[in-house]
């Protein structure tokens, strides 16, 4: 039996696939299967159950699974260990973003960049998934650290997380859309701000590109063709349930994960782009029409997140520590009164974080 053989092993099960684990562990995928039954004919049992469009574990491969994960983190401590002796920080960081988190004021590019220039035997790995679905694997230990939507005040059981964004949600349209004419002034905020004309009297890209050119009530949208980010991810859930507390079932005739997709799609008059202010602030460069939403405005928030317990290799643990650092000054956001729980910012004392047992990923 050798170490590879049940990395291998591990990787397939967490891609249930075998072709994205060869991906993945950057070999042939006749290797991998060549190693995976080499292992079941030494074991004598078959591990995995290859019958169906996706592969599972077998009742002998669950039975298994646990001790591979035990020998691998073994070695992983082995290295880690003596890596402690030299300062060098070695390991791997698997992060999760959430399509367009990078256009924000949150340069998550930056930081990786400097983490690896400080580092450069960490291996990064980066995906793009639905918000559930990232923050599941945080909690499931299969993502370390995960920039996701969030739908809810507080984060699920064994998640922390801190809000880096917090944006007032806008409906983005074409000029000649119905609610541009039927939107009103947006109030003045306290700064000067919240008095460019509904019609459009400033001019196409006047004033604070952060400012609508008016506001709605949210039942504007009902029976409108909306164009929205997919279900899974936390805008969506957001935009749903606001409609629901609202009275109306949102129609969502367009979703895509891409938010130039929907400013796009927005600009050919399919529909009102629903998204926060950072989006609304692209499509007025479009030449589109920002409509916010009167009070209570539904919000779009963005948050890092981990694991209560913290990150379980000292690699992922540093980046998120400089993740952290790096999160921008951001201004609280004005109570919503149609929620009944308060919002809960979790800040984490990572000055001596917890060492669980480690995992090999």
């Amino acid at each position: 039996m050798e170490l590879r053989q049940l990395r291998y092993f591990l990787t397939v099960v967490e891609e249930a696939n075998f072709t994205r684990a060869a991906a993945a562990l950057h070999v042939a995928q006749p290797g991998v299967s060549a190693q995976i039954r080499q292992l079941e004919r030494e074991l004598g049992q078959r591990l995995l159950d290859r019958s169906g469009r996706s592969v599972t574990v077998t009742e002998a491969g669950a039975a298994v699974l646990p001790y591979a994960r035990a020998a691998l983190a073994a070695v992983d401590g082995i290295r880690q260990t003596a890596d402690e002796f030299t300062g060098l920080l070695r390991g791997r960081v698997t992060i999760g973003l959430v399509s367009g988190a990078a256009t924000h004021e949150y340069d998550v590019a930056s930081v990786l960049a400097d983490f690896h220039d400080a580092h450069p035997h960490v291996e990064m790995a980066l995906t793009e998934d639905t918000s559930d679905r990232m923050l599941a694997a945080v909690r499931e230990g299969r993502l370390d650290i995960a920039l996701a939507g969030l739908a809810d005040d507080t984060p699920p059981q064994g998640v922390s997380w801190q809000v880096v964004v917090d944006e007032p949600l806008a409906a983005l349209v074409a000029p000649d859309d119905p609610l541009v004419a039927r939107a009103v002034p947006p109030p003045d905020d306290g700064n000067g701000r919240g008095s460019r004309s509904a019609s459009g009297g400033g001019g196409e890209g006047s004033g604070d590109a952060g400012t609508p050119d008016g506001v709605v009530p949210l039942t504007a949208l009902a029976d409108r063709p909306l164009i929205s980010l997919p279900r899974g991810t936390g805008l969506r859930a957001v935009l749903e349930r606001a409609c629901t507390r609202a009275g109306f079932t949102p129609q969502v005739a367009f979703e895509a994960a891409s938010p130039q997709l929907l400013v796009q799609l927005a600009a050919r008059g399919l529909g009102a782009a629903v998204f926060p202010a950072p989006g609304a602030r692209i499509a007025a460069a479009r030449g589109l029409r920002v409509i916010g939403f009167e009070e209570p405005c539904p919000r779009g928030r963005i948050g890092l997140a981990w694991r209560t317990d913290g990150p379980a290799g000292p690699a992922a643990r540093a980046f998120l520590t400089r993740l952290l650092a790096a999160l921008p000054v951001r201004a609280e956001a004005p109570p919503d009164p149609s929620r009944s729980a308060p919002r809960v910012r979790v800040v984490p004392t990572l000055d001596a974080p917890p060492r669980p047992p480690r995992t090999w990923r």
